[in-house]
């Protein structure tokens, strides 16, 4: 079974956040376990994170990839990571230079807070699992 993990800073404060990340958690269920750390800060997100074999950290500076090339990196990360694979979303201040040697991803240019990057993420997740599977989800 392929486990994806989110590991961000910060919690989610919002009911209607919740309840979206919940329907994509919902709809992996038969794909993949998708699960979600929180870290107090920068430091605690830095422990968990140096515990996990293969990250993909979220960062401005990061590779724009589309959906479907997102799906191939993704498929192909899978393999790596023997199905497991972290993802690392930073906090205000953005990721800790030690997490930056880690391949990074831009999910846009623009500049989102952690919980709506966490939302958009899961989306991809979702979305990639379906191009590969040539479902109509993406069309």
């Amino acid at each position: 079974m392929i486990k994806i993990k989110i590991i961000s800073v910060g919690k989610n404060k919002e009911e209607w956040l919740e309840t979206a990340l919940n329907e994509y958690v919902k709809r992996l269920t038969p794909i993949a376990t998708l699960s979600f750390q929180w870290a107090k800060d920068d430091q605690h997100l830095l422990d968990i994170a140096l515990k996990e074999p293969l990250l993909i950290c979220l960062d401005p500076q990061g590779s724009s990839l589309s959906s479907e090339e997102f799906s191939s990196f993704l498929h192909q990360k899978l393999q790596l990571g023997g199905s497991r694979l972290t993802f690392i979303i930073g906090g205000a201040d953005g990721l800790p230079t030690t997490l930056k040697s880690s391949p990074l991803l831009s999910l846009s240019k623009m500049t989102f807070t952690h919980q709506i990057t966490r939302l958009i993420l899961v989306e991809q997740i979702y979305r990639a699992f379906e191009i590969a599977r040539g479902s109509q989800y993406h069309k």
